[in-house]
């Protein structure tokens, strides 16, 4: 883990930047609704039109890094960012601020997807400990993210786009000095490789698992900051207790688990807790303390559910990683999309805590589908060797830059 490429720790530091993107429009959702008149289902679209834009791009995202490159797909992905997250703090309405979060979505899914497959093929050691690596970085940026939006969230709503544009030009400077040297040839990926990459059983049955999954973990995230009745300073910490419990478990307690027990063991149990968390959510909706320790709680499962899955999902076929990584991001992502506007809805229709109900159910889904698929995933359990670049590759991959740094 301390002993990889500086392309790595480069590639992981502006992860966790790019994932705050995620979390930071949490704390200033309720100043968004008041100070420009928006209903809560407009505001949930800042999250709904972000996810869907990064789940449809994730589909080609490992078309495009094998035609221009690990380094420039993932540069183009932070250069999107920063204009975007910038257009939607000078925005001066709701309408503006979705469709520049669309925007965003798009440099997130170039970015997210190429970052993954280069961090587990540019690391040194075992993919598990390079998904550790990639998944503490998620959990760290969406730990750190609420907690900057609320901060600057507490001075003006456009502050946290702000500063999340700056931070992620930070970024990109990063990159452009540690990932520095030649473009060599890549390994050119078909379009159409993600999607007939669903054809495989083992790696479709894992995506419906991240869908259904994503459901209830964007309960959490998009809707959470109504019934806490908190300003947004107080509900950038909550969500930072969240994240962190989150990175907490994504490093030490899904490695410790998948020592003792099989992978999906851990996930059926996980995905159960948590669906039990989110009832707890409902039932305890009137009272902001015991929702504190329902999002700490749920915090350190979601942190080993996305540790496990994601190794899952990188081991269980033998597909290319760039590839079986678009494929199943891209259904992850537009689960998340579902989420906001369906838990906006429900609380409109129903009450508060119908959205925490509907994604209890939600990840009960998909704790059940893991279950019945445990044998087409006997080989998650196991560690694999690495997989061959054979599937929709039309040539083979080379360095991506001088040093240390090659294509994922």
């Amino acid at each position: 883990m301390t002993k990889q490429p500086k392309a790595v720790w480069a590639v992981a530091f502006s992860s966790m930047i790019a994932f705050m993107g995620i979390g930071l429009v949490s704390p200033i959702l309720p100043a968004i609704t008041e100070q420009l008149g928006a209903t809560a289902t407009q505001t949930s679209l800042l999250f709904t039109s972000y996810l869907v834009i990064t789940g449809v791009a994730m589909f080609f995202t490992s078309f495009i890094s094998s035609r221009i490159g690990a380094r420039r797909t993932l540069m183009t992905g932070l250069a999107i960012i920063v204009v975007a997250s910038f257009g939607a703090g000078a925005s001066g309405t709701i309408e503006g601020i979705i469709a520049f979060r669309a925007v965003w979505g798009l440099g997130n899914a170039m970015f997210i997807s190429t970052a993954l497959s280069t961090i587990i093929s540019e690391s040194r050691g075992s993919t598990g400990a390079a998904v550790i690596l990639y998944e503490a970085a998620l959990g760290l940026g969406i730990a750190v993210g609420p907690l900057v939006g609320g901060l600057l969230g507490s001075i003006a709503w456009q502050a946290p786009f702000y500063g999340a544009s700056t931070l992620m030009a930070l970024a990109f400077i990063l990159l452009a000095v540690m990932m520095r040297g030649p473009e060599a040839r890549n390994a050119a990926t078909s379009l159409p490789a993600p999607f007939k990459a669903l054809a495989n059983p083992t790696l479709l049955a894992v995506a419906m698992v991240a869908l259904f999954y994503n459901i209830g973990f964007f309960v959490i995230m998009s809707f959470t900051a109504y019934p806490l009745h908190f300003t947004a300073m107080g509900i950038g910490l909550v969500f930072t207790g969240w994240g962190l419990g989150l990175a907490i478990t994504s490093v030490f307690g899904a490695p410790m688990l998948t020592r003792r027990f099989k992978r999906t063991h851990v996930l059926v149990g996980a995905l159960t807790l948590l669906s039990l968390t989110l009832v707890g959510f409902a039932l305890l909706i009137n009272s902001p303390g015991a929702l504190v320790a329902m999002m700490v709680l749920a915090g350190l499962e979601l942190g080993i559910m996305n540790t496990v899955l994601t190794e899952v999902v990188m081991d269980a076929t033998d597909l290319p990683r760039s590839v079986a990584s678009s494929s199943y991001s891209g259904i992850r992502f537009l689960g998340g999309a579902i989420s906001p506007p369906l838990a906006a809805a429900l609380a409109s229709a129903f009450t508060m805590a119908t959205p925490y109900l509907m994604g209890a159910a939600s990840v009960a889904v998909a704790a059940v589908l893991l279950a019945s698929c445990s044998r087409l995933l006997a080989h998650a359990n196991e560690h694999r060797p690495e997989p061959v670049a054979g599937f929709e590759v039309e040539a083979e991959a080379e360095p991506v830059s001088a040093g240390d740094d090659r294509n994922p």
